[in-house]
């Protein structure tokens, strides 16, 4: 459902208009015009197919495990939560450090946080970077986190928003430690 719910709005988008405008998440836009939505929609908006594809991927992979171990409400229920939170995380900072021109889109924050959800049901479930080289779903989420800090801490990744993606991290992180009881580092390493 959500993969197609972004394949839809992906089309809508292409076809040119105003509508992203209204759905990608823009500091401005969101705060002095009033379009509060925008910290939720702006997960379903992507600026490419690579974007999408790799995002719903990402999504297929890992969020169908997920949700076999969470049910298929709590799944959405964490899936749009934890995009949600990333939104409106980002806005803040993007706002408060004067950034009032960013156009935040993508599904990565959430889906950051499922990967994160899948490592912690699976951490020791292989997963083969560029089909070769298996590492454990554990040490992925640990090297993914360090990778996104690095390139926020040091300017590098151009339009990525890093910091999006490692606030669904964190999100997802506090949700399994709230809802769960569950640390997902003692789950990483035990």
């Amino acid at each position: 459902m959500l993969i197609g719910i972004n394949l839809a709005v992906f089309f809508l988008t292409s076809m040119g208009g105003q509508v992203i405008n209204y759905l990608a998440m823009n500091p401005v836009l969101t705060v002095q015009r009033g379009f509060w939505w925008q910290p939720v929609t702006y997960m379903f908006v992507h600026s490419g197919i690579s974007h999408l594809l790799f995002n719903m991927l990402g999504l297929f992979f890992f969020g169908t495990q997920v949700e076999r171990e969470l049910g298929s409400w709590e799944f959405l229920m964490y899936y749009l939560l934890t995009g949600a939170l990333a939104g409106f995380f980002s806005l803040a900072v993007y706002w408060f450090t004067g950034s009032y021109y960013v156009f935040l889109l993508g599904a990565s924050g959430a889906v950051f946080a499922v990967l994160l959800a899948f490592a912690t049901f699976y951490p020791n479930a292989e997963i083969y970077i560029f089909g070769i080289l298996p590492v454990r779903a554990a040490i992925l989420v640990v090297g993914y986190t360090a990778i996104e800090l690095f390139s926020q801490m040091s300017g590098r990744g151009g339009n990525v928003a890093h910091l999006t993606h490692l606030a669904g991290f964190a999100f997802g992180y506090v949700y399994f430690m709230i809802r769960h009881r569950i640390s997902p580092w003692r789950q990483f390493f035990r």
